[in-house]
Order: structure tokens, then C-alpha cells, then sequence
């Protein structure tokens, strides 16, 4: 009997530590062994980031939805300098409350075939200056837009798939969650157009980082013992039932990337998992994952008067971009 009972509690334990170990690949996604770096790493200017930033923040204030007009001047700026690196760009008009607002769209390699999205959302929280929340994305589309350009010209054109960078209005409340974001309107048109999707990719805030012990939090208890606690690495957050997109996604980025990228997926219900414009995809169902510095789990200035361009890390920033630009080249 005491056998038994001594087989019957191995098979409990074992089965515990299986769930455990089955449960955590799925939330993090891990990569065995080392990565691979890339060949020809694309490198970014953190001072021509500085600019943009500086520019979104300060020359469109405030650059909400209740200030239409200040809006629609972010998305000229936003399509000039698309027009610095492709002939095709346009908008996507749509109306709420009797005003007019914009999604800027730049497109790269093939007309045709799957295409992959990168979106950044470009209103901010109200009259606030929305450095990281989102001008740090946005400067990433327009950096992006420059680099795919060149690569889009080369005679060794890496461009198999078509990539759309697209500029959104109206992330923020009270429009969040709602039919009237732009992505919404965005993810809407892409299945009404029944255009296949291979990936679409969120950047959203994309520039705060911090060495300091106990900087990062997490939306759930015992994370810290996965996670890092030191706010200095870039995430990938991907839905619970898309782990094999999301380790493909990370494992490109981290060969072009010297900063420690890491990943979560995880269901809806989680806090912090669909919040930014990747949602209206996933409700298109399209594959989607966000980047970024993990927003308010991280950065105190989320949605105050405090988020600044001075706070932003340019040189991470930089760092950052050079694996999304071979996420999405690659991808």
C-alpha cells in the first residue's frame, strides 16, 4: 500500500512539474542555445530620433482627438516625411463626431502578396506631451520608412514581402477600445479587402529604459521570478495561442539587437496585453504582436505631464529599431 502511494504521489509531482515546465515555454516562449547574429546590421541615428520626437511633442501640442486641427498637421508631418521614402503613400480619412481624422499609410517592396504591418499610434493622452506614449513609436515608422527605402533601392533588395507602415489616429481614451480608432478602421478595411496579413506589429513606446534595481513591475504576481526586475530590455507581447509567431518575431530581433529581448503570451484577461492598436487585429483575426519598453509597468510618466523627450534613452531607442528593422525584413 505504502508502494502505491509513493508511485501515485510520483506521478502527481511529476505531472505538476511537466504542467509547470509546458506552461512556461508557452508564456515565454524561450530560445534554445545561442542566437545567431545577422549579417549587415542595419544601425539607426539616435539623434535623428531626438529630432522627431522632439518635433511630434512640441511643434503639434496638444495632439489629441479633441484637437482635430493639431492632428491633421501630426499627419502632413507624418506624410512628408513618408514621401522622403516612397512614391506610395496616402491616407485613410475617416470621420467621428463630424471630424475628420487620418491613419498615414507608407508601403514597401511588392504590390501584391501578403504584406506585413507596423503601426504606431500618433495622438497622445490629452494635453500631454506623449514623448515615450507615442512620439518614440511614431519616430520609429519614420526611421523604419528610411531604412526600407535603401533597402527597397539596393540592387540586393531583401524585400520579398510587401511591408505597410501605418500611422494611426485615435489610440488613446476615449476612443481605446473602441470602433473609432484608427487601427480599428485600419484592421476593418484590410478584411473587408480580404488582404492576408503574415504579421502586424504594434510600437508602442519604444524609448524608456532603466537600470535600476526593481524599475520593471508586472501585471501579475511571480512574474519578477521570470522576468527581469531592471526596466533595461525590449518585449514582444503576443497572444497565448500564437507562441511559435511571437519566438519567431524575438529570435529575429535579438540577431540585431544587443539589448536583451523578451516575451510574453498570454491571454486577453491579463493587464496590459491588448493595450495598444495590435487589439483591432487580433479581433480581425490577424497575427499580431506589440514592442515595447512595457509602458506604465515601467514608466511613471505614463499619461502625465512628466512624459518628456529628456527622459527618453535615444542610443536604446536605436538599438531597439535595428531589430525591428530585421524583424520585419526577415519575418
Amino acid at each position: 500500500m505504502l508502494v502505491k502511494l509513493r508511485r501515485f504521489l510520483l506521478l502527481l509531482v511529476s505531472l505538476f512539474l511537466i504542467f509547470i515546465f509546458v506552461l512556461w515555454y508557452m508564456l515565454m516562449q524561450p530560445v534554445i542555445g545561442s542566437v545567431t547574429k545577422a549579417d549587415n546590421i542595419e544601425t539607426f541615428d539616435p539623434s535623428k530620433l531626438k529630432n522627431t520626437v522632439n518635433i511630434i511633442v512640441n511643434d503639434f501640442f496638444p495632439r489629441d482627438g479633441a484637437h482635430p486641427e493639431n492632428m491633421k498637421r501630426c499627419a502632413q508631418y507624418i506624410k512628408t516625411e513618408f514621401l522622403k521614402a516612397s512614391t506610395r503613400v496616402s491616407y485613410q480619412r475617416y470621420v467621428v463626431n463630424q471630424q475628420t481624422y487620418y491613419n498615414v499609410i507608407a508601403s514597401f517592396g511588392p504590390n501584391d502578396g501578403e504584406r506585413i504591418i507596423v503601426g504606431a499610434h500618433y495622438d497622445s493622452a490629452g494635453e500631454l506631451p506623449g514623448a515615450d506614449d507615442n512620439a518614440s513609436g511614431v519616430a520609429g515608422l519614420i526611421a523604419l520608412a528610411e531604412k526600407l527605402a535603401i533597402a527597397e533601392k539596393s540592387i540586393n533588395n531583401k524585400l520579398t514581402t510587401r511591408i505597410d507602415l501605418v500611422a494611426y489616429a485615435l489610440e488613446e481614451p476615449p476612443y481605446f477600445k473602441t470602433d473609432q480608432m484608427g487601427s480599428a478602421w485600419h484592421a476593418f478595411k484590410m478584411r473587408e479587402d480580404e488582404v492576408g496579413i503574415k504579421l502586424m506589429i504594434s510600437l508602442e513606446m519604444l524609448g524608456y529604459f532603466s537600470d535600476q534595481a526593481d524599475s520593471q513591475q508586472y501585471p501579475v504576481p511571480l512574474l519578477d521570478l521570470l522576468y527581469p526586475t531592471k526596466g533595461n530590455y525590449i518585449a514582444i507581447i503576443g497572444l497565448f495561442n500564437q507562441g511559435g509567431i511571437t519566438k519567431k518575431a524575438k529570435t529575429l530581433m535579438q540577431a540585431a539587437t544587443r539589448m536583451d529581448v523578451y516575451s510574453i503570451n498570454a491571454p486577453r484577461m491579463i493587464p496590459g496585453i491588448d493595450f495598444s492598436d495590435h487589439l483591432n487585429y487580433w479581433n480581425e483575426g490577424y497575427p499580431a504582436v506589440m514592442i515595447t519598453d512595457t509602458a506604465f509597468f515601467r514608466n511613471h510618466a505614463y499619461h502625465t505631464a512628466d512624459d518628456v523627450p529628456e527622459r527618453l534613452d535615444y542610443e536604446k531607442m536605436a538599438d531597439v529599431l535595428s531589430g525591428v528593422f530585421n524583424l520585419v525584413s526577415q519575418f
